[in-house]
């Protein structure tokens, strides 16, 4: 185990140390400007007003997997000629079946002048609806979406001015259907957005941070806001400036950040009090967490992007695991000579230390590239991760990819067999005058599902695409056979709903509902059972609509069943 811990310490550095650090990974300061300095090379051209030249949307589903096109015309058509890529996902916790996805949307191909384009759906993503973008004609990137518990939808947006750069946050009430004018955010390159939903007091809080170098207000490369999105509050500095991840809430309202930092690995930093409105934001520690590699810029798969950023996670499951705190990149390695393989890290301390890294791709090849990888945490404890890989890339096409994924049950010490999810694509076809298919994914789990919001070429050309995974698991930790069965009924449900379930010994048993975010909403007490089946009522566990998870426990074994509550 490698981990350097700095209590309070707030690091500056110098060009010079900057350009070091990245000449010791084969990337410079300079190089790094030019790959990622949004700014619009291209001047803005309007999309033609009469009718768009179109194919058919590509669409596949299986028993694991489910994807279809989001960035589609009003009669669900792919629009040719066009590009979309770095796409973020918004999920309603009072609704599921509404979602919002965002991404840059470049109207020619041959112009990267980039606008923030959306969708949104109200059906669980079988069909989307791409309105157009916000703010027309106005440059746009690096788009990240958010809700807060009550079902309000954000869209942080980059865009820059004279070489300045700042951010904008837009609000939906409608799902994502319509954004007001947006507020001021500060902000830079790379910036990502995280909104706390545990039902704590500070619920309601929007945390962003982002690249320090191309700060709106450097060397501060982090804001909040404590009332809503009204405003954002001055930048302050992250300890151990990470860069290139993003943000996760902890089960006490903990925040945490990570990123790349300046040697190799990650840096993660932790605030217990950023969720205190009344305190200046400060970090109690950040810790460099090895990663047997780096992060970094410009691979072949990606020439002009990244190849992926930093995930972070935090356990929310009620159990002894609750507040872990997972971490995971795709990085190139430093023990071997491998253009990139998916790494994973856990803490069980509030990350303090970490574990030795865990290679996630079962791939063992040298050669092959896995890119992209991506990560989340459902409530019950199921960490999901996807990645772009290039094992099954055609003879003459070694940069050829398709969507990988796996799943842990048991905290990241075991994981599943690396399951293909699609087709391979030629991430190089259809750039949009920049040689890139952007920066990163987005993926948000339930007790259920994994849901994806992603970038491919199936169709020709880039567009994005929602995907739902769905992982063939019942139960988080059945280590035993005490509980034959459970299954509630009528579901969806009402205040005469009732749970079933049957022994096949004697057991204690408990029964809990949760919401969608991972928040306990009743919970009855522990009893001893017979063997044979029971019944109980659940009643009116719930005043609002939406989603909810029952998890029922007897012995070792827990099941969790999915609930949707109608309106009355």
């Amino acid at each position: 185990m490698r981990t350097n811990i700095y209590l309070s310490v707030i690091a500056t550095y110098t060009i010079l140390t900057f350009q070091s650090v990245y000449a010791q990974n084969s990337v410079t300061n300079s190089s790094r400007s030019a790959l990622h300095n949004e700014i619009p090379d291209d001047e803005y051209q309007p999309a033609n007003s009469g009718p768009r030249i179109t194919s058919p949307a590509y669409r596949r589903e299986s028993s694991l997997f489910y994807m279809t096109q989001v960035n589609v015309d009003a009669d669900g058509n792919n629009i040719l000629q066009d590009a979309a890529n770095e796409p973020s996902l918004a999920i309603d916790p009072v609704n599921e079946g509404r979602m919002a996805i965002g991404w840059r949307q470049f109207d020619n191909v041959g112009n990267n002048f980039r606008q923030a384009g959306y969708a949104y759906t109200t059906d669980g993503g079988e069909t989307w609806t791409f309105p157009g973008v916000i703010d027309p004609g106005i440059f746009r990137s690096d788009p990240v979406l958010e809700t807060d518990a009550s079902g309000v939808f954000y869209y942080n947006s980059l865009s820059t001015s004279s070489g300045n750069y700042y951010c904008r946050v837009f609000r939906s009430n409608s799902g994502g259907a319509d954004w007001d004018e947006g507020v001021p955010a500060q902000g830079d390159d790379k910036q990502w957005m995280e909104i706390d939903k545990s039902g704590n007091p500070s619920d309601g809080n929007i945390y962003a941070f982002w690249t320090s170098y191309y700060s709106y207000c450097y060397p501060g490369n982090f804001t909040r806001s404590t009332d809503g999105g009204e405003n954002y509050e001055d930048c302050v500095t992250v300890d151990g400036n990470p860069y290139w991840g993003t943000l996760a809430i902890g089960p006490e309202s903990e925040l945490y950040i990570v990123g790349t930092g300046y040697n190799d690995g990650l840096v993660v930093a932790r605030s217990n009090n950023a969720a205190d409105p009344t305190q200046y934001v400060a970090w109690d520690y950040y810790t460099y967490v090895d990663m047997d590699g780096y992060m970094t810029a410009g691979p072949n798969v990606n020439p002009a992007g990244l190849l992926g950023q930093a995930s972070i996670a935090v356990n929310q499951a009620f159990d002894s695991h609750r507040g872990e705190v997972y971490v995971l990149s795709s990085v190139q390695r430093l023990s071997v000579n491998d253009p990139g393989d998916v790494m994973f890290a856990k803490s069980t301390d509030g990350g303090l230390t970490f574990s030795n890294p865990v290679r996630i791709n079962d791939d063992l090849s040298l050669s092959n590239t896995q890119w992209f990888g991506t990560m989340s945490v459902a409530p019950n404890g199921r960490i999901d991760v996807v990645w772009l890989d290039t094992r099954d890339a055609p003879v003459g096409n070694p940069l050829y990819s398709a969507l990988y994924y796996c799943y842990s049950i048991d905290c990241g010490e075991t994981w599943s067999a690396n399951e293909r999810l699609s087709e391979s694509f030629d991430p190089h076809l259809g750039w949009p005058n920049q040689e890139k298919m952007g920066d990163y994914f987005d993926m948000i789990s339930d007790n259920g599902n994994a849901h994806l919001a992603w970038c491919n070429t199936l169709n020709g050309e880039q567009d994005v695409y929602y995907g739902r995974i769905t992982p063939l698991i019942t139960s988080v930790a059945n280590t035993s056979n005490i509980m034959d069965k459970a299954a509630i009924s009528p579901n969806p449900v009402n205040s005469h709903s009732r749970l079933n379930f049957t022994l096949q010994q004697s057991s204690k048993v408990s029964v809990s509902i949760y919401d969608i975010t991972g928040r306990l909403i009743r919970q009855w007490n522990e009893a001893e059972f017979q063997a044979g089946r029971h019944t109980t009522e659940l009643g009116n566990f719930a005043s609002k609509p939406g989603v909810y998870f029952c998890k029922i426990r007897a012995g070792n074994q827990s099941i969790s069943l999915k609930m949707i509550k109608l309106s009355e």
